[in-house]
């Protein structure tokens, strides 16, 4: 009877001891996942921002410094104050954007406000170092490639979590405390920059700068919106189940359904209930799921909005059984 009961009690003992072996290992590999997926994301920021360093001397050193080429934004005013001081643009580079990565610290955080201080300091030595050769003295082409190079760079410095150019910062901040947008007060900035590049400089060196800048600006947008523009559809129709089944087999794209009501009625018991369809495709998609939909319900209530970006989901489309 005592071996009995001391083998059950062993046993039991020995079960635990699996148990929460077995926990902690669970545990540890959690543990582990999280870290490997952490220094796989630091890794994949920090290349981001050194290709968007490299870019971005590039576009300064080959193209806009040797042809006393200005910018808008923090870049600008650097390239600006370097042009009629004589001072050295790689420290102009860090003492422009000081402000903002300080300003970027109390409002984004300290993870941003670290990369973006490295990344800033990687750009002045890039602009210091690097022997970048002259590629063009054509204004034309300085103005669309060397902004494209520029753009490129802190769209890519962006990617990687970081700026190298800080009126973004700056933007994000005032957009909070007034009632104007990031784009609005960008704009705003900028005009003031060209304004004093016309002054200082010309009216020519001003207009080739908003070229300049129209350029960047295109060329950030591009990259930080990705290759695809994504299109969020909300669709609303009596025959939503014949519009949902046209989407997963025939463009085989995921489709979320939300439950609603119709809202004509006297009452809620008059109001018709309804799936209302939710899908993202890409821009070129646009046409012809427009023209699935009118083939199936040629009333149905489709509204389109423009997404930055998106993450996660069946966002591409599912192959073939």
């Amino acid at each position: 009877m005592i071996t009995f009961i001391h083998n059950i009690i062993v046993n039991t003992v020995k079960k635990r001891l699996r148990n929460e072996e077995s926990k902690h290992q669970k545990e540890l590999a959690e543990e582990v996942k999280i870290l490997e997926v952490g220094i796989s994301h630091t890794l994949s920021e920090l290349f981001f921002i050194f290709i968007g360093v490299v870019s971005a001397g590039f576009g300064l050193k080959g193209f806009l410094l040797p042809n006393s080429f200005i910018d808008g934004g923090a870049m600008g005013i650097s390239l600006l104050i370097s042009e009629i001081s004589g001072f050295s643009l790689s420290l102009l580079i860090i003492i422009v954007n000081l402000p903002f990565i300080i300003l970027g610290y109390s409002s984004l955080g300290k993870g941003f406000a670290l990369k973006s201080v490295l990344a800033i300091i990687a750009l002045a030595l890039s602009v210091h170092f690097i022997p970048y050769p002259l590629i063009t003295s054509d204004k034309l082409l300085i103005a669309v490639f060397g902004g494209f190079f520029l753009g490129g760079g802190i769209g890519l410095a962006i990617r990687g979590g970081a700026v190298i150019d800080g009126t973004e910062v700056l933007a994000i901040y005032l957009s909070k405390k007034s009632g104007l947008s990031i784009g609005d007060i960008i704009l705003i900035f900028n005009v003031i920059i060209f304004s004093f590049g016309a002054y200082i400089m010309s009216i020519e060196v001003a207009l080739y700068a908003m070229l300049t800048y129209m350029a960047a600006a295109k060329t950030v947008d591009f990259i930080i919106e990705g290759v695809e523009e994504y299109t969020g559809i909300t669709i609303i129709s009596d025959k939503s189940e014949k519009i949902r089944l046209m989407i997963t087999e025939e463009l085989r794209r995921g489709v979320t359904i939300y439950g609603g009501k119709g809202g004509f009625g006297r009452t809620g018991v008059d109001l018709k209930n309804i799936d209302i369809l939710y899908t993202v495709v890409t821009r070129l998609e646009i046409a012809r799921i427009k023209t699935e939909i009118d083939k199936i319900d040629e009333n149905a209530f489709i509204i389109m909005n423009s997404i930055k970006d998106t993450k996660g989901g069946m966002i591409k489309k599912r192959p073939l059984k």
